[in-house]
């Protein structure tokens, strides 16, 4: 390995530390269980049976653990639709997430079967990220236990579900992260599930754990190595977590748990190196296993919920589901709510949805997902199915509507003095430059520690790695909801004779984000997002779409566009490489923002 590309990781206590921190984090479940009072009155209204399902899926044999939770009252003669749940990776059927999951609709007279997903809990088979035609199979065939058509290992089968067709149950599924892919996995592959709710999941996961934000597709991302450790952390330690490990969970490529294609995507990212052949093959892999890959197959009317506060998937993801869906005539509607995979709001006393704590009936979200299975598992024609687009607002109370995330309209320029400036005419020319450490030098996302609970620092950006551009002050509030975009010029002549070796970590990484400055001079990086960039080609000229936010710039604030040479969630560059930003009247950036109400010029 290259010095460069050794000095780009964290010493060894520290990666120690962020991998623990990470497994602390996706352990746990992202809607916690409800007081122990709920759980007693809701345990005497329902039935909850273990059951085990011997699956064939990947070419493997192995055994799902799952339970069976039936309403009381339901029966042959009075049959109700089910809904089928499962973990967020790390999880399993009887974590906080999944089992009030499951209990909240059973209460609500569905019968609720929620099981431990492939690789986790005391489920067999390695992890293979959600791949359709491995945990989609898998799942398809409990669908057929709901259907009456196949036992499960006991001999156990039941007939008060309710039917669409013989073998056909009326069926929707929702759950979150690893929990909402498998849905969409699961409807590509069977189209007999009628609903479904995907909370906090990816579309591509090549670009979440490899993001790049520039306008161009073959260019590899900039390796997301925190994130991607917890995860492959959490994943191989499966069998200290469950001792007595069913052995059709042993992986291949010298993973202990996963599938070897997901080992070997591993470990060319670890390596910080992107070889033009195998980067595209692993890569193509990490995507073909993702919604991007198979949406055109999926037909159940699909409820998209995502977490503003997220920077392992965040809304941008969301919203390419959404579109990709809605464009080929699929039902969808979609949610940004509050909380995501980097904290947000889960009081129900903000209104915000927490099954643990029971609050559908009383939080947006909540309805909304009652509305969607009312009317798609029940087949209420007068349900309300809600907007097509709502997003949580912190300034104000309840959520706002549209038909579609807005598209960036405002231009802000970037002018040489360090200004966002409305009209070109106000470019005063001139030269900015930064170059970067052998060290991360700035911090932005919500690291592994502070999402643990540990001590985590405010973001920041070390002087001489990065360029700022503020707006003057705002004379009214400005409310930004969507991606913003930011369309760059860069010269690094460094990058420049090196760029073309058929490595693709010689190119330039840059990171582009947004903060919010105060009167006093105080700055929020807003919802602690960065938008990774592999520069394609630093002779022309590139496009940025920064991650989704909904944000108010309060009146009297200033919006601050900042360039940085990295930051510590992610592999930087190899080697030094100082960049210069030029701005003429005639040729200079400009950032451009989806603004729903308010102007910055």
């Amino acid at each position: 390995m290259s010095r460069g590309a050794a000095s780009r990781r964290p010493p060894h206590h520290v990666r120690r530390l962020l991998t623990l921190a990470a497994s602390v984090l996706v352990a746990a479940p992202l809607l916690t269980p409800g007081p122990a009072g709920a759980e007693t009155a809701a345990a005497a209204e329902v039935s909850v049976t273990p059951l085990a399902f011997t699956v064939e899926a990947g070419g493997r044999t192995c055994t799902v653990d799952a339970d069976l939770y039936r309403p009381a009252g339901v029966g042959t003669e009075d049959p109700a639709p089910a809904v089928l749940t499962t973990n967020g990776f790390g999880g399993s059927k009887a974590d906080g997430s999944t089992a009030a999951t499951a209990r909240a609709f059973a209460t609500r007279g569905y019968v609720s079967l929620a099981y431990s997903g492939l690789g986790f809990g005391r489920t067999g088979c390695p992890i293979s990220l959600d791949d359709p035609d491995i945990d989609g199979e898998a799942a398809s065939q409990l669908v057929d236990f709901l259907a009456g058509t196949r036992p499960a290992d006991d001999g156990t089968t039941i007939d008060y579900v309710t039917m669409d067709a013989a073998g056909d149950p009326r069926v929707g599924m929702i759950g979150g992260s690893y929990g909402g892919a498998i849905q969409l996995a699961t409807a590509a592959k069977d189209h007999r599930i009628d609903a479904l709710v995907p909370l906090i999941t990816w579309n591509d996961l090549a670009h979440s754990l490899d993001p790049n934000n520039a306008d161009d597709p073959d260019t590899p991302g900039v390796y997301k190595y925190q994130w991607t450790n917890g995860f492959f952390a959490i994943g191989e330690a499966q069998g200290l977590l469950n001792p007595g490990l069913d052995p059709s969970r042993i992986g291949g490529s010298g993973c202990l748990h996963f599938v070897a294609p997901a080992c070997d995507t591993k470990r060319l990212l670890d390596s910080g190196s992107y070889p033009a052949g195998p980067t595209r093959e692993l890569l193509a892999y990490a995507r073909s296993v993702s919604p991007v890959s198979y949406l055109e197959h999926v037909t159940a009317p699909t409820l998209i919920i995502q977490g503003q506060a997220d920077t392992l998937f965040t809304l941008n993801e969301a919203e390419a589901t959404y579109r990709t869906l809605q464009a080929q005539g699929t039902e969808t509607s979609m949610i940004w709510q509050s909380w995501g995979h980097s904290g947000g709001m889960t009081d129900p006393a903000s209104g915000e949805l927490n099954i643990g704590e029971g609050n559908l009936e009383t939080s947006y979200v909540g309805q909304r997902i009652l509305g969607w299975f009312d009317r798609h598992l029940r087949h209420v024609e007068d349900a309300d199915t809600g907007p097509a687009f709502a997003y949580y607002r912190d300034w104000r109370s309840g959520y706002g509507t549209a038909s579609e995330p807005p598209a960036p309209s405002q231009r802000l320029h970037l002018s040489g003095d360090g200004k966002l400036v409305p009209n070109r005419s106000e470019i005063v020319p001139g030269s900015r430059d930064y170059r970067n450490a052998l060290v991360p030098t700035s911090h932005s996302e919500t690291s592994l520690a502070g999402l643990a609970g540990l001590s985590d620092p405010e973001p920041y950006d070390t002087k001489g790695t990065y360029l700022g551009w503020r707006s003057a002050p705002l004379e009214s509030a400005v409310d930004v909801v969507g991606a913003p975009k930011a369309t760059l010029k860069v010269d690094s002549p460094l990058t420049e004779r090196v760029q073309d070796s058929g490595d693709a970590a010689d190119k330039l990484v840059l990171f582009a984000k947004l903060y919010d400055v105060a009167p006093d001079g105080g700055r929020t990086l807003v919802n602690r997002l960065v938008a990774p960039v592999r520069v394609p080609d630093v002779t022309r000229e590139f496009t940025v779409t920064l991650p989704g936010i909904v944000h108010r710039y309060e009146a009297g604030h200033r919006l601050e566009f900042v360039i940085a040479a990295s930051d510590d969630a992610y592999y930087g560059n190899r080697g030094i490489k100082p960049v210069t930003v030029t701005s003429t009247r005639k040729d200079a950036g400009v950032l451009r923002l989806p603004v729903v109400n308010g102007s910055p010029r």
